[in-house]
């Protein structure tokens, strides 16, 4: 039996994280490429904790990388839903 709730899920993080790599890819160093890596890797697995540290450490190490995520729309919908489950 498949999860489609847990398939959505993935399937929303994956375009959402996609698409903001495809605004700034060409702005991405190996530092920002990884802590964008770990925020995808922590929404898909829904863990707060890793979410809300990465959010922090990009926040304080690539502030014009927190200000595209938070102005992306579909990964501010996102973290919305995430912060509801307790986020």
């Amino acid at each position: 039996m498949v999860d489609t709730e847990s398939t959505d899920h993935d399937r929303r993080v994956g375009e959402a994280f996609d698409a903001l790599h495809r605004n700034v890819q060409a702005r991405l160093d190996d530092d920002s490429r990884r802590s964008l890596d770990g925020l995808r890797a922590a929404a898909a697995a829904r863990d707060s904790d890793k979410l809300r540290e990465g959010l922090a450490s990009v926040q304080e190490k690539h502030g014009w990388l927190y200000q595209e995520l938070a102005e992306h729309p579909a990964l501010a919908n996102l973290l919305n839903e995430l912060a509801l489950w307790g986020f």
